[in-house]
């Protein structure tokens, strides 16, 4: 078995798609309509690929507060940096639990938290 990917029902696509390219760095891979009023966008490659599905119909989307995305940068304090600069807020952090790693989060456009860790 091999993972594929993870799907996000956004509330604007548009939105999101500029959190994941810029913010998260993921390049855009596919996008097609999925149906009426429904659009899907790729985002990734290899293992680290989301989803990203928009319906007209559906403009309220409800992640809970025990799940997130993770992505490893090379430094918490650059990437921090690079956010204040942006003026994005933090939402927790950063966190050390141990000596090898380090940790925050943001909140993507939906409310889901991400976080970004650097490994040592």
């Amino acid at each position: 078995m091999k993972f594929c990917w993870t799907t996000l029902t956004v509330r604007n696509m548009e939105e999101s798609l500029k959190f994941y390219k810029e913010i998260v760095g993921l390049k855009e891979n596919r996008r097609f309509a999925g149906g009426p009023g429904m659009e899907i966008v790729f985002l990734g490659e290899g293992d680290t690929q989301i989803e990203l599905i928009s319906m007209d119909q559906k403009k309220e989307v409800n992640f809970g507060q025990d799940i997130s995305l993770g992505f490893e940068i090379d430094s918490v304090e650059d990437m921090m940096a690079s956010l204040k600069e942006k003026g994005i807020a933090i939402h927790s952090g950063p966190m050390s639990p141990n000596p090898h790693i380090k940790f925050f989060h943001l909140l993507d456009p939906n409310g889901l938290k991400v976080q970004f860790v650097e490994i040592r």
